[in-house]
């Protein structure tokens, strides 16, 4: 089993990267763990991107502020 999005948060916070499936968790979810990683420049890799909508892609990438990069393949 994944880690919680509560565990996910604290390591983006901690500075770690992470390669996260946009299928498991919520947009709600991936913007807290991105606002996370962007205070210590961490890289978040969200895959199955185009499982979401390009509104909340936006809100991520938002939250991230340059840490996120989207996987649509």
């Amino acid at each position: 089993m994944g880690k919680s999005t509560t565990d996910l948060r604290s390591i983006a916070a901690a500075g770690g990267g992470m390669i996260i499936d946009a299928e498991n968790y919520s947009t709600t979810d991936l913007r807290s763990i991105a606002s996370a990683a962007s205070n210590k420049q961490a890289q978040i890799v969200i895959t199955n991107a185009g499982k979401k909508s390009t509104t909340d892609l936006r809100s991520i990438a938002a939250a991230g502020n340059g840490c996120v990069v989207f996987d649509f393949s």
